[in-house]
């Protein structure tokens, strides 16, 4: 921390928090103080109270904290194996659903739903045409980069390497003379949308949600709102993938048992009927 004031960091997530709708509350400290002190870096403020002060007479500053808040670690097939169990699941739900619906939930820059349209037309057990993606992020600056699918390779990010999962990637992207661009046939199955897990109501109807690598930065008090959000959203029959290195304790169930646990997948169980929402 630069500033060693306990009070001084939390007026400052508490104006964040009120102020700027970031729900703050509900992550680890050790995650906030990492990137408010990155972007206090990037400013003249010395101290939480500086930046508090900065925050407040700069909407650009504002824009650009809530953007670096968002939680935007993100790649194409990230964790092969983990794809493997994916593919089981669309096309276990293709064999049962007519049409398949899949939230990629917390998608950052939109590599992951990308990557779900990709895997859809590269397996021939699936019908591309009927899967349906939603992709959704607190994040409007990560929506912008998702919905014009263009990525670049940088020394420590090699998108081919990335794109290697699948049988001939060039089928589903084009290359760009600094990195590659999503064909079109990828990008039809996918429409974007801007969501808070966390502050916004569920969605509906889904067959599948996938929100990968955001439970490892929030307390496990809130945890459960935001798992019950998940169930609420899937069908009676969904499924549920979240990061490799996170997991549901079962005190926070909240609607799912295991199907794969080192793949880190879950079914959905039947919640209360007042909490049920149909799609």
């Amino acid at each position: 921390m630069t500033d060693s004031s306990d009070e001084s960091f939390d007026a400052l997530l508490e104006y964040i928090e009120d102020e700027l709708a970031f729900a703050t509350s509900h992550y680890n400290d050790s995650y906030l103080d990492r990137r408010v002190s990155s972007r206090m870096r990037r400013t003249t403020a010395e101290s939480y109270a500086d930046y508090l002060e900065e925050l407040r007479s700069d909407p650009q500053e504002q824009e650009d904290l809530l953007d670096s808040m968002s939680i935007n670690v993100t790649g194409f097939f990230r964790n092969p194996d983990v794809w493997e169990g994916v593919r089981d699941v669309l096309r276990s739900a293709a064999e049962n659903h007519d049409r398949v619906h899949i939230w990629s939930a917390a998608c950052a820059d939109g590599r992951e739903p990308y990557s779900i349209s990709m895997l859809a037309h590269d397996d021939p057990e699936i019908d591309a045409s009927a899967v349906h993606i939603l992709g959704t992020d607190i994040s409007e600056k990560a929506l912008e980069t998702a919905r014009q699918g263009v990525y670049r390779s940088s020394q420590t990010i090699d998108i081919a390497d990335q794109l290697e999962y699948l049988t001939d990637y060039h089928d589903y992207v084009e290359e760009t003379p600094d990195g590659f661009r999503v064909r079109d046939t990828v990008r039809r199955n996918v429409n974007f949308a801007r969501h808070d897990l966390i502050n916004d109501e569920p969605k509906a109807g889904f067959d599948l949600v996938v929100c990968r690598n955001l439970f490892i930065y929030i307390d496990n008090e809130y945890k459960e709102p935001v798992l019950e959000t998940i169930a609420r959203s899937l069908q009676s029959d969904g499924y549920l993938v979240i990061g490799k290195a996170e997991t549901i304790p079962p005190s926070l169930s909240c609607g799912f048992s295991v199907l794969d646990g080192r793949l880190r997948i879950y079914e959905r169980t039947p919640l209360d009927s007042r909490h049920s929402v149909r799609g």
